[in-house]
């Protein structure tokens, strides 16, 4: 293993890792309707799991409402009842073969506790961030150990790596600065 394949291989993680880290951010509520709120919810489909994008269409209907208009007649029931029973706290209603979802209002203590939600994210993502850090570091060590690199150039390669970890951490907490926003904004 090589310099360069440690960083590669670090910084591939590292963006894996702050992909994943942006996911989970999108998946929290913030007042306003997208799609993407419901794309984790899975429903019973014949006897196996499937997205309820791979079951409906999912639109917008308006800035607060997300329309689901099943494929399949029969599906409108099931996945109504996914929508009502997930942690979402949302309320579907049906009208013929469309389900609206209507976004309710968030209170100022619901949007203080997303916030610290997504704080709690943000400080996990950055600890992931640093976990790989330490990785890549111990491999350089190892690599300096049985000498297939230079003190300097292992210096060198760690100071790459920091400045990588940084980048990403600085990523995160710009992502978490927008999420709050967005959160708070009433």
């Amino acid at each position: 293993m090589t310099v360069a394949h440690i960083k590669k291989g670090t910084h591939q993680k590292m963006q894996r890792s702050f992909d994943a880290f942006k996911n989970d951010l999108s998946k929290i509520r913030t007042g306003r309707a997208h799609a993407g709120l419901l794309d984790h919810l899975q429903v019973d489909y014949y006897g196996s799991n499937v997205p309820i994008s791979q079951l409906a269409n999912l639109i917008l209907v308006d800035a607060r409402t997300i329309g689901v208009q099943p494929w399949e007649k029969q599906m409108v029931a099931l996945i109504e009842k996914t929508i009502r029973e997930s942690d979402l706290g949302l309320n579907p209603a049906t009208q013929g073969d469309l389900i609206r979802v209507p976004m309710p209002v968030l209170t100022e203590e619901r949007r203080r506790e997303l916030t610290r939600i997504v704080k709690s994210e943000g400080e996990s993502a950055k600890v992931a961030m640093r976990n790989l850090r330490r990785e890549a570091n111990d491999q350089l060590k190892k690599m300096l150990k049985d000498r297939d690199i230079s003190e300097d150039n292992e210096r060198r390669a760690q100071d790459e790596v920091q400045k990588l970890t940084d980048k990403f951490v600085t990523e995160i907490e710009k992502f978490i600065q927008i999420k709050e926003t967005e959160i708070m904004t009433v």
